[in-house]
């Protein structure tokens, strides 16, 4: 009966087997037939075509083609790449600093120099005018040709000539491996509670976040804020370590699956871990993606952590570096992750894109419910959804042109050749002479920023005049536009304080580097006196994980 029951399956399986190869056949014809015309137009456009074409550069623009067509990850590097291995790595060969274009200088000028670096110890500071780098003038050159230029082999040294004032300085720099700190900071925040903003999960991040956990319950830290906001992700390895510090040896944190068997892998934790009752709360928003939302998630479908902030990126996808011919790397997407609930949460479909091009994303209706280790709801798709949703305030568009414009950059150069110091990081307030001082400084600069409600409001009267409205409402829009013409002076002083905070940050980055920024900033933020009142109600921490 059993070899009767078998061969019938064998049989009914033929018909299957036979199609699934059918279909693989055409799938490979058509990739021969495909590679085929391609070569052999590139071949007619050699000989034929009425100038010489420059072979790197048409097929490198197929090439990026070519890969426009999967996903955003997926890329092509030629040769050694330094952009790949820092991306890899977190290290590099340079002057370890910041560099940012200036439209007035039409030059790169210095944005930041890093901390322990070869810019600080040769004494660059930010605002510094790069003019020449081994003589060569860089008048002109935009960031990514100015910043390949500053890098090189370690140990290589170069002339820099940059101009702070109205004076020009050489100086010789000797490049060296940079890698910045992905703990950038570390402290107690409040009594007993204490704070880890990790920014990356490249080689090293577990290494460091257990270093600074450790510090921490050394000086009584009894609860944890893991920040991950704004952190882009890295290495599976590196968070499935993190996620390790919390949870018992042996638990599956997260597994992967794809079209080969070889990239399908389970990840379990393998050390003891450091402490599996300190309370946590894990802090993420639109830019913590990847491996934050391995940590993130992994730590929610445990019931280990609650999350903390608004939706995450929602990156699902796992990339691995293969090599390809002449020395070059591809870093293909490979497959998709799941955390322990079983959800991948993959927010956006790039097999079926918008008519705009843009990629498509699952409604929440149509999510999938999973639960947690205690029974809690989650849902895979769009990301991980915080357990408790912490919206940043809303920030008036003039912020945004102010911060990014070479005005707000000159005040803080100005601002700095005019003080040696300023208060600890974390305490830095700016008095009410100084606030005038800046409005001043930017009024008299030439700033102008772009009123969203000017263009609304144009493109209503646009609108009126098409459709015969215009002359029975203009004495209205007329009213409306006078109260709404902007008032540079009115409107720095009307959005202080959110103004200020920025003014604040920027400065602070200046005189205490990436370390003191992060702690300054921990000042006013919505998450943290979020989490402070969470914790100060254990009760209610232990609610929403279920307990």
């Amino acid at each position: 009966m059993k070899r009767l029951i078998y061969t019938f399956l064998l049989v009914a399986m033929l018909p299957l087997a036979e199609a699934n190869a059918q279909k693989q056949g055409g799938h490979n014809a058509a990739v021969s037939r495909n590679l085929e015309i391609l070569n052999d137009i590139y071949k007619q456009l050699d000989i034929f075509y009425v100038d010489t074409l420059d072979a790197d550069t048409v097929i490198g623009w197929g090439i990026r083609s070519l890969l426009r067509q999967v996903d955003p990850f997926t890329d092509y590097y030629p040769q050694e790449d330094e952009e790949l291995r820092q991306m890899t790595t977190g290290k590099y060969a340079g002057i370890g600093s910041g560099i940012r274009y200036h439209k007035k200088e039409a030059r790169a000028v210095i944005s930041e120099p890093f901390e322990n670096s070869p810019s600080q110890r040769a004494g660059l500071k930010a605002g510094d005018v790069i003019m020449r780098i081994d003589g060569k003038d860089v008048k002109g050159l935009g960031t990514p040709k100015v910043s390949n230029m500053l890098r090189g082999e370690a140990g290589t040294t170069f002339e820099l000539v940059v101009r702070r004032g109205g004076e020009e300085k050489a100086m010789h720099i000797t490049r060296q491996t940079i890698q910045l700190p992905q703990v950038p900071y570390y402290g107690i925040i409040d009594n007993g509670i204490g704070y880890i903003y990790l920014t990356d999960f490249t080689e090293g991040a577990y290494k460091e976040v257990r270093q600074a956990l450790t510090e921490l319950k050394q000086q009584g830290a009894e609860k944890l804020v893991l920040d991950l906001r704004g952190n882009p992700g890295g290495s599976i390895n590196e968070a499935v370590d993190i996620v390790n510090l919390f949870v018992p040896k042996g638990r599956k944190v997260v597994y992967t699956k794809g079209k080969m068997k070889h990239t399908e892998h389970s990840y379990y934790t393998a050390y003891e871990p450091m402490d599996t009752l300190m309370p946590i709360a894990v802090l993420v928003d639109g830019g913590s993606a990847s491996a934050s939302e391995i940590v993130a998630g992994s730590l929610q479908d445990m019931d280990r952590a609650v999350v903390m902030g608004i939706r995450t990126y929602g990156k699902g996808l796992v990339q691995m570096v293969r090599d390809v011919a002449y020395d070059g790397h591809l870093k293909i997407t490979t497959g998709r992750y799941y955390i322990p609930s079983g959800r991948c949460i993959q927010a956006y479909d790039y097999r079926h894109l918008n008519a705009d091009g843009s990629a498509g994303t699952v409604p929440d209706s149509l999510t999938k419910v999973f639960h947690t280790a205690g029974g809690r709801e989650v849902r895979d798709g769009g990301g991980i959804k915080p357990d408790v949703e912490v919206r940043p305030d809303s920030l008036p568009t003039l912020i945004y042109d102010l911060v990014a414009s070479d005005e707000f950059f000159d005040w803080a150069t100005d601002y700095c050749s005019k003080h040696e110091q300023i208060a600890p990081a974390g305490e830095v307030k700016l008095t009410d002479e100084e606030y005038n001082q800046f409005v001043q400084f930017i009024t008299e600069s030439g700033f102008t920023y772009n009123r969203r409600t000017e263009e609304v409001l144009k493109l209503l009267s646009d609108v009126a005049k098409r459709e015969g409205y215009l002359e029975q409402a203009q004495q209205e829009l007329d009213a409306l536009k006078a109260k709404l013409s902007p008032n540079l002076s009115t409107d720095l002083m009307r959005f202080r304080k959110d103004i200020e905070t920025y003014m604040v940050d920027e400065l602070v980055h200046r005189y205490y580097y990436q370390r003191g920024g992060a702690k300054q900033q921990l000042n006013g933020d919505p998450c943290i006196g979020k989490v402070k009142t969470l914790f100060s109600d254990m009760q209610s921490y232990n609610k929403i994980l279920g307990k």
